[in-house]
């Protein structure tokens, strides 16, 4: 496979910069859909297949270093890019012609903000989930590194930023999970994340907290934000919702009880 990058005229002064972890199948999506980049970096987490040679072929600054904490790691791939705006990406993501026509616009003078959040159209395979909350999905994901930062935690982390942020209209196609049960076996992922953290924090969780909190998840998401009306995909988000909660909190009292 070649790549034909655009002429230095062309680009804008912005690098995009990407985390991966094993994602020689979808990383080349994800970058042929960013030819106008001035600079791509790639930050892998010593993937075991062929990501690292792949990326390599779009861009010479591929970093690999362990992701050990997810905020921590995201923090460090933005510093590694040479430009001040940074757009940043997973391997499972791409950016939509709409979004690239916005984005070539909005660098053609200069933008109005230093933040801006972008709408993501999240997938289960090839399933577009349009309900249930998982759209927009907005999320800030074009900034100057100088404007913004992630909480430095585990999972879920949260974005900081003091200063007001725009916001787009174009989209990033998420491309979120390969099928159901890739769905399944990131939730498991996930959980185990989410209670390293509250074991961290010295957070209290209690049976009766974890189920309300997953009933109530289930409800905002399958009557709330009217995941019912992608039918049988909907309930399954929902259930999901539902299920991260309650898992969570199973997890975290396993913990308790076997910690010395």
């Amino acid at each position: 496979m070649e790549t034909r990058p655009l002429p230095a005229a062309l680009k804008l002064p912005l690098s995009v910069v990407v985390i991966t972890k094993n994602e020689s199948a979808r990383l080349a999506a994800c970058l042929d859909s960013v030819p106008w980049a001035g600079e791509i970096v790639v930050v892998d987490d010593f993937s075991t297949d062929d990501t690292v040679e792949l990326a390599k072929r779009y861009t010479p600054r591929v970093v690999q270093r362990k992701m050990e904490v997810e905020g921590r790691h995201r923090n460090f791939a933005h510093d590694q890019a040479r430009f001040d705006w940074i757009l940043s990406l997973d391997a499972d993501e791409r950016v939509s012609p709409e979004l690239t026509a916005e984005i070539l616009e909005l660098f053609a003078s200069e933008p109005a903000f230093d933040l801006y959040a972008i709408p993501r159209r999240n997938f289960i395979g090839k399933r577009w989930i349009r309900w249930g909350g998982w759209y927009p999905s907005t999320q800030v994901k074009l900034f100057k590194r100088s404007a913004f930062r992630w909480e430095e935690t585990t999972v879920h982390p949260r974005a900081l930023a003091d200063r007001p942020c725009g916001s787009l209209r174009g989209d990033i196609l998420h491309y979120s999970y390969r099928n159901l049960e890739d769905f399944v076996e990131k939730l498991n992922r996930q959980t185990t994340l989410e209670v390293q953290k509250w074991v961290l924090d010295g957070r209290r969780m209690t049976l009766g907290k974890a189920l309300w909190r997953s009933g109530d998840r289930f409800y905002r998401s399958y009557v709330s934000k009217k995941a019912y009306r992608d039918g049988l995909w909907g309930l399954t988000v929902s259930v999901m919702a539902s299920l991260y909660q309650f898992l969570s909190y199973a997890k975290f009292w396993q913990v308790r009880r076997t910690s010395p």
